[in-house]
């Protein structure tokens, strides 16, 4: 199974894809869509997000997407930029058929680092250690690579207990 992960950002939406067979996790891409203040308007920014992030769907052909949930913080203008860059990333996935999975931040942390308050470079050398050799394009792309390693542990863990309840109900 191909499975993306997006990190929402207004500036830097960080986006990975793996491959999922059993318990055996593989690099396939990763990158980060921009976009500037300098080009504009938000509308003229979200919408070079989502035609950004729309490529990436249509080039990868992910099966499964996951999206970090938003992070508040004091900002509410920033945070709603920020939920609205979330929209795009929520949005674009689903435009392709695909059903998004949406974590928060410290459950990607523990899934993918063990520990729910990890720092982002303890996120960024796990997802190394996972998927060896990876070339990650930067913080934003570690972060959505740790989106999709979180999303298959948790699809995995759905299948197994499906498994076990059919086994159990036969």
């Amino acid at each position: 199974m191909r499975v993306v992960g997006i990190d929402p950002g207004l500036r830097n939406l960080g986006w990975g894809v793996i491959d999922v067979a059993g318990a055996r996790i593989t690099h396939v891409a990763n990158g980060i869509c921009h976009s500037d203040g300098a080009e504009g308007s938000l509308a003229e920014r979200l919408r070079s997000l989502h035609a950004q992030l729309t490529e990436v769907i249509r080039l990868w052909q992910p099966e499964a997407a996951a999206v970090e949930h938003t992070f508040v913080n004091k900002d509410a203008v920033a945070t709603l930029k920020l939920g609205q860059a979330r929209g795009i990333a929520l949005l674009v996935p689903a435009q392709f058929g695909l059903e998004v999975g949406e974590y928060a931040p410290n459950a990607v942390k523990k899934c993918v680092v063990g520990v729910g308050h990890a720092a982002k470079v303890q996120v960024d050398h796990m997802v190394r250690l996972q998927l060896p050799g990876v070339v990650i394009a930067g913080a934003d792309a570690a972060d959505a690579l740790a989106i999709a390693i979180c999303h298959a542990h948790h699809l995995q863990s759905a299948g197994r207990l499906e498994s076990a309840l059919k086994r159990a109900a036969g």
